[in-house]
């Protein structure tokens, strides 16, 4: 039977062979999901067109006088749906669940990143290396609450399922595209590319330590990365976001993994002869700020994924009696939960064991091969170097998946329908191949890493705040409102300052420029 709306229009029934569990819960409930099943691209255009004509007839619908007036006028607005959403892969499924939330947290919130906190320690010291450790947590799952809350319009309904999207609305597109836009497509991106470095690599240690006396020829550097590259493509064809939560959970397990090994064997094996836990002096003052600067910025860049948030939270059902949020929040809390445990013992375990004699360049990961590489069992090092390498494998699949959705967002608009599968494996294949070109052709990348990173650390620290302020309009000199001003322009300032310290670093040091040469 056909079902009425207010305006009188008849809502069809279910196609013929659509589960009715699949359903998307009634349109006056719904939070501006476009994804009208679990499955949208079941339905066929025409299907769409009908959905989009009742929609455009509700928000036509005039003023009501009755007392219900205003929650139904609400209800009605809750109903503007974007049909284009429900053909891209971070909202064509909205099936996703606060497990789901932990698992795609954990997994874009550990990296190989962590494995340098000691080395900061060696600039900062005990008591500043921990009371920074501890504030940059604070401070970024504090935001991580902002984004969060900020996901649904509260006033019209509407659900800002990418970060991009979130900023434009709250500035403007041109603000958007300015500031925002070369971050969130760098913490993309950049990632992916890094990965390949990280993951290609390991994966030759890896083959080293499993097969070091094999009569085989080792494969070159650049061999490698193209093998893990392949390994990510394939994996890539994975349709959307809640399709990959399983992937999420085997990179989280595994970072959990790598961490804990890293740590315990340092810890068990014991302190290093001649260790000290002195802070390193510079005799230029120039160089002794930026030091404590560039210490700073490996805590800072030690938090990422907050450039996926919104778009975690975007694979979920949302209604105005069980909004999205809440198993957003209760999924992100085990999540940091976990990252805790693995980032602090991490950084105090890693400084304890090694102090000042950690490799600046790979930190926890050299030091383990470096010296413990003839007394620890071969197989725990290859384990180690597993988990690595998997864990680089899943991680590229979350942080590519803005970048597939922009990418296939310029079909659907331009086209006006879903993006057929032969062409959404084109894309991913062409993003990450491009990816495993960067990485073969400007390997010096790295050693930029600190100029761009300082670009992209508003993204987690100090852009949330200024949404909120803007969005939220807290009353003037409340709590919120100094907090929010303090952590915002806090943010800022430290962005201004590891960009100068990314520059500094760059005149001082040089750059050893060699394309095509990947060590």
């Amino acid at each position: 039977m056909s079902e009425v709306v207010e305006d009188g229009s008849a809502i069809p029934p279910p196609r013929h062979g659509i589960d009715s569990e699949a359903q998307a819960p009634p349109m006056q409930m719904q939070y501006n999901s476009p994804s009208l099943s679990r499955n949208p691209l079941l339905l066929s255009a025409e299907h769409d067109e009908s959905a989009a004509n009742r929609t455009q007839k509700l928000s036509q619908a005039p003023n009501f006088l009755t007392p219900l007036g205003t929650p139904i006028r609400k209800a009605i607005q809750l109903t503007k749906l974007d049909p284009h959403d429900a053909w891209l892969p971070i909202t064509e499924s909205r099936n996703g669940n606060a497990y789901y939330a932990a698992f795609h947290t954990l997994c874009s919130g550990i990296g190989i990143q962590a494995l340098v906190l000691p080395v900061a320690f060696t600039i900062l010291g005990w008591t500043w290396g921990i009371i920074s450790l501890t504030v940059a947590f604070i401070w970024q799952l504090y935001t991580l609450w902002v984004l969060v809350k900020l996901h649904e319009s509260e006033e019209t309904g509407m659900r800002y399922s990418r970060y991009l999207q979130l900023f434009s609305a709250t500035f403007g597109e041109k603000m958007g595209k300015l500031f925002a836009l070369f971050p969130i497509m760098y913490l993309s991106g950049g990632t992916c590319v890094a990965l390949i470095i990280v993951g290609g690599s390991t994966m030759r240690l890896f083959f080293q330590i499993v097969c070091g006396h094999c009569s085989a020829k080792p494969l070159t550097t650049v061999e490698w990365y193209l093998v893990f590259t392949c390994a990510a493509v394939v994996l890539s064809q994975l349709p959307n976001l809640n399709s990959i939560a399983g992937v999420s959970l085997v990179g989280a397990v595994t970072a959990i993994g790598y961490c804990t090994m890293m740590w315990m064997i340092s810890v068990t094996e014991g302190r290093l002869d001649g260790v000290s836990y002195d802070p390193i002096k510079e005799e230029d003052n120039i160089a002794m700020i930026f030091s404590v600067l560039n210490a700073l910025g490996i805590i800072a860049f030690a938090f990422r994924g907050h450039n996926l948030t919104l778009e975690i939270q975007a694979t979920m059902p949302s209604t105005e009696k069980k909004p999205s949020k809440i198993p957003m929040w209760r999924g992100v809390k085990v999540a940091y939960s976990i990252i805790a445990m693995c980032l602090f013992p991490l950084a105090i375990g890693g400084y304890w064991a090694y102090g000042h004699k950690i490799p600046a360049n790979g930190g926890m990961l050299a030091a383990i091969y470096q010296y413990h590489g003839r007394h620890t069992s071969q197989a725990i090092l290859a384990l180690t170097s597993l988990f690595v390498i998997i864990n680089a494998i899943s991680s590229f699949q979350i942080y590519g998946m803005p970048m597939f959705d922009d990418m296939e967002s310029k079909y659907t608009k331009r086209k006006n329908k879903p993006c057929p599968w032969w062409l959404r494996s084109v894309f991913r294949a062409m993003f990450g191949y491009g990816c495993f070109f960067v990485a073969v052709a400007i390997p010096f990348l790295g050693s930029l890493a600190g100029l761009i990173g300082g670009i992209a650390v508003p993204v987690t620290f100090a852009y949330p705040c200024f949404m909120w302020l803007k969005i939220k309009k807290p009353k003037k000199y409340s709590l919120m409102w100094w907090l929010n001003w303090g952590l915002g322009l806090s943010g800022t300032v430290l962005s201004v300052v590891l960009i100068a310290a990314g520059v500094y670093v760059v005149i001082d040091t040089g750059i050893e420029v060699s394309f095509f040469k990947p060590h």
